[in-house]
This record gives structure tokens, C-alpha cells and sequence, in this order.
């Protein structure tokens, strides 16, 4: 590894965007991403592209991968539209299932995932999945999770690495404080963003 590239990813780590979801180094969220761009992907066509859009959010990448399995895309096919787009895997509640759908995963970072729960933050993760892969590798698999976002203590760039979140999010889900359930969540948030807005926002957030 260069110098440079080894203080790239060093950043990429210190920086407070990377926060509560993995620092994107080229993924993007299969649940906020355009049509027009999904249907540049591997295996996408025009049809397919829309028809997922349509069928959105998806609440799981296992939900994903049955949608584009049901639309006649290979396994193969899948994880190759994976490597550009995905739904996010919660570190502390993802099954095997979830984990081997991370492209390159394999069984044992299904293991290694499930071992070191609870995840607190993105520097443990960096800790210890360093223990069996390079740091390039880390950074890698980490774009593809989350760890769930504590809306009664979260920072602003906590919030806003949440995809498709926004200043707007920010300033809501702040004002709310303190939250007591997910009812209130739907109610308050509800005010702002529609029913399938707000259950996908609720997978990246939990009270506490």
C-alpha cells in the first residue's frame, strides 16, 4: 500500500461524515439512488431500473436481492449491481443471510461481524476487522453497513450519513428530543416525509 493511499483511508475513517454509516468509496444507497443511474448499472435494464424504483424502500438486502432474482437477474448478475449499489446492513442485527450478500464478505466476515456486537462505532470496526484484513479491505466492507443512530444523542454528521437524511432531518430529528418511541417517530417525522420515507429513515435509527 502507498503512503498516500494509507492516509487517504486513514481519513476516511477520522473524518466525522463517516459517522453512523459507512463512508461511501463508490456504493450508493439502492433506496435513494435515481432511476436514470440505477439503470446504468450492471444487469439493470430501463424496465428494471423503474420497476425497482417503484417497489421501494426495500427494508433489507435480502428483500433486494429477492426483487432482482425475481426479475430473472443471475445471482452472479446481483452481486454485480452490488459492487455500485446496496441496502445497507445493520452491524448489530444483520443475519448470515444479509452479510454474505456483501460482495466479498464471505462466511467469515459473517462471523467476525456477528462476533464483535454490540458495534458502538466505526472506529472499533476499524480495530477489529483489521485484525484479518487490510485497511483498504476494511473501508471496503464498511460502506456497506450501518450502526443504528441514537436519535436522542446524535451529532449532526451522525444524522446526515444517513442517505438521503439532509439539513432537514438534522434540524427534525433534533427538535423532536427526547424521542420515546417509534410512534412518535412516525407521528413527527410523518409531518414532514410520507409512510415508506419514514420506515426507511426508522431502519437507520434507534432510541435509547
Amino acid at each position: 500500500m502507498t503512503r498516500t493511499l494509507a492516509l487517504l483511508l486513514a481519513l476516511a475513517f477520522a473524518t466525522p461524515a463517516f459517522a453512523q454509516v459507512g463512508k461511501s468509496l463508490g456504493v450508493v444507497d439502492a433506496n435513494t439512488a435515481s432511476e436514470a443511474d440505477l439503470a446504468a448499472m450492471p444487469g439493470m435494464t430501463p424496465a428494471i431500473a423503474k420497476a425497482l424504483v417503484a417497489a421501494r424502500p426495500f427494508d433489507s438486502i435480502v428483500a433486494l436481492n429477492t426483487f432482482l432474482l425475481g426479475q430473472k437477474l443471475t445471482p452472479e448478475q446481483a452481486n454485480a449491481f452490488y459492487q455500485k449499489a446496496f441496502i445497507h446492513i445493520n452491524l448489530n442485527t444483520a443475519t448470515g443471510e444479509e452479510i454474505l450478500l456483501v460482495p466479498g464478505a464471505g462466511k467469515r466476515m459473517a462471523r467476525e461481524f456477528a462476533e464483535y456486537r454490540p458495534w458502538k462505532s466505526y472506529a472499533q470496526f476499524e480495530k477489529e476487522i483489521g485484525k484479518y484484513v487490510d485497511a483498504k479491505e476494511v473501508a471496503r466492507l464498511a460502506q456497506y453497513t450501518f450502526i443504528p443512530v441514537n436519535l436522542n444523542t446524535a451529532t449532526d454528521d451522525d444524522i446526515l450519513s444517513i442517505p438521503g437524511a439532509g439539513r432537514r432531518m438534522v434540524r427534525e430529528f433534533k427538535e423532536y428530543r427526547p424521542w420515546k418511541t417509534p410512534a412518535q417517530f412516525e407521528k413527527e417525522i410523518g409531518k414532514y416525509v410520507d409512510a415508506k420515507e419514514v420506515k426507511r429513515l426508522w431502519r437507520y435509527v434507534v432510541i435509547q
